[in-house]
């Protein structure tokens, strides 16, 4: 059971009940698909294909449309504008708003607020939101997991007096602008990032020279080869992993996930020591190798990092060293922006042949140029860096605050000093 509270811990003022005393419950249904008129009528129809819409606040779109005969001739309801919905299938725990009149499947639960006395839709979004894991863990299935209909009538709520719970979702709702102006500045970005990688990586656009002139000699015609060496990591058997006393890092391809800076693996749970090196028969990789996670023996290609130091790495993983005519930093980015998915031969377990990476051709520059080219879009990771640091600190901060607003841990101070505003607490 979700519980927001112990009963014995509720905020004065404050009501402890089932969900179902507060919103009246609705359920979803689909239309019969053997009649076309049932469908396409204009009705927006929230199903498990918008499940990505959801944990946004406002849906606004939906992925099918039913009709007014669809309605008539089925279960399926049409819930009004602010009415809070909840996956109980497919994306378990998701909620979100209807921004307008909508139905939705049999695989969501609906509540419709009275937005006046008992229940504000915003309070009750944010507080599925706060619970979603709680969600989560209630379904059930050994094929499909999902919440049953009798937990929702049993599901209880604790709830501030109306003009509390808009208060709190007014306060919440400005985190979620804040979040969402970031979120944008961040897509931005992101595809300003790419649209820079497009022009400089294959010099549709030169950049200044360490003279202040623009470079203009031809490019070198050549293949992936000429910049790096790729080659695979060695197989460590668990009895020489985690020796304390070692000398060299072993990065295990689980390394990859760990958090920090995702351009540079600059240090390991695991060691091992040059002795066990030498008798596993694995050599560490050089400074500035650029290592890759497989799947199988396919490239994970979100997860690529830049060695600071001699480096053992797994047989799970590869790495692409750096030749002499080639900066690092190039190279990474380089790497990041090839569709390495052309490379990946079929089979039982889908594998990249090295040979046709190195095969691979294309045009480079010089050293010298490769290097500007480098700092331009190492600083357009730094600018994304930033903002994807906000963007974490603001959920985490609105995630913080909904913990102790939605409980009443902390109060808020209401505007109407005709009512007894309490303060805030600790």
């Amino acid at each position: 059971m979700v519980r927001s509270l112990a009963k014995d811990a509720i905020p004065t003022g404050w009501k402890y009940d089932l969900l179902d005393k507060f919103a009246i419950r609705c359920s979803g249904h689909t239309p019969s698909k053997s009649f076309p008129e049932y469908w396409n009528g204009g009705i927006k129809w929230i199903s498990l294909a918008d499940s990505f819409r959801l944990d946004q606040g406002y849906v606004y779109e939906t992925d099918k449309e039913i009709s007014e005969a669809g309605i008539a001739n089925s279960s399926a309801e049409l819930h009004p504008a602010e009415t809070v919905v909840l996956s109980r299938d497919a994306g378990i725990g998701k909620s979100g708003v209807m921004a307008e009149s909508m139905a939705v499947s049999q695989h969501f639960i609906a509540w419709k607020c009275d937005n006046t006395e008992k229940l504000n839709s915003w309070f009750l979004y944010n507080w599925l939101q706060l619970n979603k894991a709680e969600f989560e863990r209630q379904a059930v299935g050994s094929t499909i997991k999902t919440i049953g209909l009798p937990f929702f009538k049993k599901l209880k709520i604790a709830v501030p007096p109306y003009t509390e719970q808009k208060k709190i979702a007014k306060i919440l709702s400005t985190w979620d602008k804040a979040i969402t102006t970031t979120e944008q500045l961040l897509a931005n970005s992101q595809q300003q990032k790419k649209a820079l990688m497009q022009q400089l990586l294959v010099g549709k656009k030169r950049l200044l020279d360490k003279n202040g002139v623009r470079f203009s000699g031809e490019w070198i015609h050549g293949r992936l080869g000429d910049l790096c060496t790729f080659k695979g990591g060695s197989a460590f058997k668990e009895a020489y992993q985690g020796q304390s006393a070692g000398e060299l890092p072993f990065i295990k391809v689980s390394d990859m996930n760990l958090p920090g800076n995702e351009r540079s693996i600059e240090y390991s749970n695991n060691w091992v020591s040059v002795e066990t090196a030498k008798l596993m028969k694995a050599k560490p990789f050089p400074e500035s190798s650029i290592v890759f996670a497989k799947v199988g023996a396919a490239l994970l290609l979100n997860r690529r990092r830049i060695l600071s130091r001699p480096t053992i790495i797994d047989n799970n993983m590869m790495a692409a060293i750096p030749s002499n005519v080639a900066d690092t930093e190039f190279l990474y980015q380089l790497l990041m922006a090839i569709d390495f998915a052309r490379f990946v031969q079929e089979g039982a377990v889908p594998s990249i042949n090295q040979g046709d990476l190195s095969s691979f051709k294309l045009s480079y520059p010089d050293v010298e140029e490769q290097q500007k080219i480098a700092a331009a879009l190492y600083n357009a990771d730094q600018e994304i860096a930033v903002l994807q640091q906000k963007l974490d600190a603001l959920k985490q901060e609105k995630k913080a605050l909904m913990q102790q607003l939605l409980t009443g841990k902390r109060r808020v101070q209401l505007d109407d000093q005709n009512t007894k505003a309490t303060t805030y607490g600790n």
